[in-house]
């Protein structure tokens, strides 16, 4: 292995090693010492990867920056639910599950300016585009507001799912949101929506 490949390894490791911590524990209760503890390095090796836990936290939330779903040519309405079905399915099982990662980012660095924040306010915001952007192509009156309502209901299922530890809590999600789009005169078919589901990409 190279320099260059042994640098990439490491700095690798560090980062997954973050992902966890930080996700399980929060940004603000990780320091610098415990990630490198955890992986038997020195914090000058550390900073020679990162020169600050900032950097970290960034690539932390990189990391997890999931690619939305590509284009496709099934209709708008039937990949939104596609998605929320996706969503679901994801979060079946998950004991470990925290929350979404980057509301928790949110949360707890509060109004600071930072790039961290702006990352984290580009994801959420990248999803809710997701959404308007499908529904600009169905004949609705506000597709912005529509999708704003949308991923107010995702976001309310995930602190749901907290709460009650249980991942049947985005079920209701789906029902609103369908709701929602019959409400503002959409069509939409129920096993169309399901077998769809299943060309989903990470959304969370």
């Amino acid at each position: 292995m190279g320099d260059s490949d042994g640098v990439l390894a490491m700095r690798e490791r560090i980062v997954a090693v973050a992902d966890r911590l930080f996700y399980a524990q929060g940004i603000k209760s990780v320091g610098v010492d415990a990630i490198a503890a955890e992986l038997g390095i020195s914090k000058k090796t550390f900073y020679r990867h990162f020169p600050s836990k900032d950097d970290l936290v960034i690539a932390y939330l990189q990391g997890r920056f999931r690619p939305l779903p590509a284009a496709s040519t099934k209709p708008p309405a039937e990949q939104i639910l596609a998605n929320l079905e996706w969503i679901a399915r994801s979060l079946n099982g998950a004991r470990e599950f925290r929350g979404c990662a980057f509301l928790n980012v949110l949360a707890e660095i509060g109004s600071e300016d930072s790039k961290a924040r702006e990352l984290a306010i580009a994801y959420k915001e990248s999803r809710r585009l997701w959404y308007r952007g499908l529904l600009s192509q169905l004949d609705v009156d506000d597709p912005d507001t529509l999708a704003t309502q949308l991923a107010l209901l995702v976001d309310g299922a995930y602190a749901a799912v907290l709460i009650h530890q249980n991942s049947a809590m985005m079920r209701p999600a789906i029902a609103a949101a369908r709701t929602l789009l019959k409400a503002a005169g959409v069509s939409i078919s129920a096993s169309e929506a399901t077998l769809a589901a299943i060309d989903q990409t990470p959304q969370a």
